[in-house]
């Protein structure tokens, strides 16, 4: 076969190989987004702060964790005229969600004195405002460092602890309301029924005796208690009625 008829086959192949398949795109896996909203001291020195803070980007799992630090939040609340310093819990938090896409902030306070130290660590829920969880702890005798280490460590089992799809607050609050109001609805119904029933009861009461009063009005060549008869039966009849209306 020359090489011209060499070349023509080449490339009446790539033509029938048509173009190449794209890979397919592999999933992005779904990160939940924390910041930290809030870290305070108070007797330690103010480089904490940092360390917290670092110690918590090192050890959180990045792969199911987006971390935000203090310095990321603001820097991305810094144009919102919605949100203000001191905004750490309640509605001006969807505001933080808006603008940052955290499910969750952490608000930190770490203290200390001579050999004792503290912390309190707190997440709290964007959508809502509403605290999550909370965790707080104190050891009389230790350094600074293991103190930061045990809130860090506090930090990640609380947001372990999360669950995948945050509780519906607002459901569970129907339903906590349609429990406790479940025995006044029926309290009223079964009043209802029995006013039903009262008045039902009152109505034909009433008719039989105006009946009774319109009998004896006839047969008895229209005695007096006739009348009184007849009035009793009606007015017990519209009372049953009135009853049965309201």
């Amino acid at each position: 076969m020359t090489r011209g008829a060499l070349l023509v086959l080449a490339l009446t192949s790539v033509a029938h190989a048509g173009p190449a398949t794209p890979a397919k795109p592999q999933p992005i896996e779904h990160r939940r987004t924390v910041g930290i909203l809030d870290v305070r001291v108070d007797g330690v020195p103010d480089d904490v702060r940092a360390q917290f803070e670092r110690g918590l980007e090192r050890q959180l799992d990045t792969n199911h964790y987006w971390i935000s630090t203090r310095a990321q939040m603001r820097e991305r609340m810094k144009f919102s005229t919605k949100w203000t310093e001191g905004c750490f819990v309640g509605p001006c938090l969807a505001e933080v969600k808006v603008q940052t896409s955290a499910d969750l902030v952490v608000l930190a306070a770490l203290s200390g004195s001579g050999t004792s130290f503290g912390f309190a660590i707190t997440l709290v829920r964007t959508d809502t405002g509403r605290v999550l969880a909370q965790e707080a702890s104190r050891c009389d005798v230790c350094t600074v460092n293991e103190a930061m280490t045990e809130a860090t460590l506090t930090t990640i089992r609380l947001l372990n602890a999360v669950p995948d799809k945050l509780p519906d607050e607002a459901g569970e609050q129907g339903a906590a309301i349609d429990v406790a109001v479940e025995p006044v609805r029926r309290q009223v119904v079964t009043s209802r029924h029995h006013h039903q029933h009262v008045g039902l009861a009152m109505t034909l009461v009433g008719i039989a005796t105006a009946g009774a009063g319109i009998a004896a009005y006839v047969v008895a060549d229209r005695p007096a208690y006739s009348y009184a008869i007849l009035g009793a039966g009606g007015g017990l009849a519209l009372g049953g009625v009135a009853v049965l209306t309201f």
